[in-house]
């Protein structure tokens, strides 16, 4: 059940001191460095937007800022990957760091930020609350929507063992967030399906939670809403500004549910797929949520009931109908965004299910919010309803 008690407990939320939305916003990055006297830019990025980038960069040269370009992260980043990148730049200096990308991009953007200048190794904060400050100046710039990593006070690496550790402190939240929806008009409609469908996963886990808190709950339906109305069309028609436009705030309101409340079952069980199978994040969250909904109706069916009206569904009979319409909605979302829907068709063995299960037991930190406890059976259970 989720916890009666939660609108009463105690929860800090940090918000960037500045979030800007509009087409071709991130123009509006030229101002925001100049005017406050910075002058030397390091930008993380990707090779595939640097010709969109362009203009911006330009800009900035000839305000008289120098601007170092990184494209060195490819793919979801290891420590390794991190620390190679963090001593590229030992005898280099920059007053403000800009992450223009996705998660991953944003989130060794961040990280970045915080390390230029600090004593602390990476194992000195890896895990929660552990980084103690940031002295460089952090403004992230997502290209989808989906990871809400541009307002969270989260950072995902993965260790030798291909499995994620995070860095969660209130200093990797950035000082500013720009959300240019032009970013993603060319973002591939698979990404932008599974991203989409991740930021849902934040939304609705979040609002699921057994710790749930009534401020955040605000952010996670209206979240839920915005992302059911405009996912489709976003993947049907990438260039629709309204719709781009409003699954990057449905993707921005699912971040500010990361720090308070966090996500619970699905990221829980969705990890395993990314180490074992290098599944990218999105897709693993899709595959698995409307199981893991049909595993935890029975222990929050009126949330899940509060959950399938914010996806568009009618109120059934009963609480309990109206709660499964949410898993038929989420179904059909995926089957119109024409992505895979069974961990078979996404490439995983069957066999592989026994050893998902004990790595996804090693997700404490997540199964901890799960409205309904997930023991090693129930984790096999849904993976095999899911295959």
């Amino acid at each position: 059940m989720i916890q009666t008690d939660s609108a009463f407990r105690d929860i800090t939320v940090r918000f960037p001191s500045q979030i800007i939305i509009g087409k071709n916003s991130i123009l509006k990055l030229v101002n925001e460095v100049s005017e406050a006297g910075y002058s030397n830019v390091l930008i993380i990025t990707i090779d595939i937007l640097l010709t969109k980038l362009h203009p911006l960069i330009q800009r900035l040269k000839a305000n008289g800022i120098a601007v170092q370009v990184n494209t060195s992260i490819v793919q979801e980043p290891s420590f390794h990957d991190f620390e190679t990148l963090l001593q590229s730049f030992t005898n280099q200096s920059a007053d403000v760091v800009i992450g223009i990308g996705g998660g991953s991009v944003l989130d060794v953007a961040k990280l970045l930020a915080a390390q230029l200048n600090n004593t602390q190794t990476l194992a000195d904060i890896t895990g929660i609350g552990l980084l103690k400050k940031r002295d460089i100046k952090l403004i992230c710039v997502p290209t989808t929507s989906g990871t809400g990593s541009e307002v969270s006070p989260n950072a995902i690496l993965l260790d030798g063992d291909n499995q994620k550790k995070g860095i969660i402190s209130p200093y990797l939240v950035p000082d500013a967030v720009i959300i240019d929806p032009e970013l993603t008009y060319n973002l591939p409609s698979a990404i932008t399906a599974a991203t989409g469908l991740d930021a849902l996963t934040h939304c609705l886990e979040a609002y699921t939670n057994l710790f749930a808190h009534p401020f955040i709950d605000m952010y996670a339906y209206e979240g839920m809403r915005l992302i059911a109305d405009n996912l489709v069309k976003a993947v049907k028609t990438g260039s629709d500004e309204n719709a781009r436009t409003q699954l990057a705030i449905g993707s921005l309101l699912g971040g500010f549910c990361l720090g308070p409340v966090n996500t619970a079952g699905v990221h829980a069980l969705s990890y395993p797929l990314g180490s074992m199978f290098h599944m990218a994040h999105g897709l693993s969250n899709a595959l698995l949520l409307p199981y893991v909904m049909e595993f935890n109706i029975p222990a929050a069916t009126e949330r899940y009931a509060q959950v399938a009206r914010a996806l568009g569904c009618n109120t059934e009979k009963t609480e309990l109908e109206t709660a499964y319409a949410g898993v038929n909605k989420i179904r059909e979302l995926i089957r119109q965004c024409d992505i895979p829907s069974t961990l078979g068709e996404a490439g995983v063995n069957k066999d592989d299910i026994p050893a998902m299960a004990v790595d996804a037991m090693k997700i404490t930190r997540l199964l901890k919010n799960n409205p309904r406890q997930i023991n090693l059976n129930d984790a096999i259970h849904i993976y095999e309803a899911a295959y």
